[in-house]
């Protein structure tokens, strides 16, 4: 059987298996969906969203791409949030890096691969932001796994910093973003950064929140060195 066919036969055995164990199991979905998650992941292969987390049809909003980088000059990605934040009314968002990530090790290397370059510095600046602590770690391996979290990391600031993000923090108290890894060597996922409604972020990223005139509000704001003001609106 042709390789594109397994995967025809594979859908139809799926489609069987749903309907055997609810017969409305596809018309609940149609008209409508309103997950909770918004799932930024590595577009590897080796990183299927729903199978990894267990979740079904409905439950993860996804983008994916190589690095599972958060660009704020992405559109693409910018819509997907956007959207994701909202119109789905999302709760949590979640950057999903990978260890032994492709893209991360290129980025690591001096390797020349045209336009790939332009997307992988992004990579290679989270480096030369946390040159000290990688170059400080001797086993390659284990510098190699240090960058994947901190490019993580670096993306759940880049959500942070973004004006839709700070808006529903401000109005709606939402969403929580998460910086997960997963292991490739155990099938684990790991936490490593959560930022949420009242965290700090640099006060440069700040954005002004208008709020409608009949539904003024005190807006509190905490800067990066913990000091926090107040907004009114």
């Amino acid at each position: 059987m042709d390789e594109h066919k397994r995967l025809l036969a594979a859908n139809r055995a799926w489609v069987k298996e749903k309907l055997a164990l609810r017969p409305d199991f596809f018309e609940r979905s149609i008209d409508s969906q309103s997950p909770e998650f918004l799932w930024i992941g590595c577009a590897d292969s080796r990183v299927p969203a729903e199978e990894i987390t267990g979740a079904g049809p409905g439950e993860l909003f996804v983008h994916r791409n190589i690095a599972n980088l958060v660009l704020h000059t992405d559109f693409n990605a910018m819509g997907v949030i956007q959207y994701a934040v909202q119109v789905l009314k999302v709760r949590h968002i979640i950057v999903c890096g990978h260890y032994n990530c492709g893209g991360v090790k290129t980025a690591m290397s001096h390797q020349n691969v045209g336009l790939l370059n332009k997307w992988l510095r992004h990579i290679k600046d989270v480096y030369r932001f946390h040159i000290d602590e990688l170059e400080a770690i001797s086993d390659p391996q284990q510098r190699y796994d240090r960058l994947v979290e901190l490019n993580v990391i670096e993306q759940i600031y880049n959500l942070a910093q973004t004006s839709f993000i700070q808006e529903c923090w401000a109005l709606e108290l939402r969403p929580q973003i998460h910086g997960w890894v997963y292991d490739l060597r155990t099938g684990l996922l790991k936490d490593t950064l959560s930022l949420g409604p009242g965290d700090p972020i640099d006060d440069i990223y700040r954005y002004e929140i208008t709020v409608a005139p009949n539904n003024p509000r005190i807006i509190p704001v905490t800067r990066a060195d913990g000091s926090k003001t107040e907004n009114s609106e």
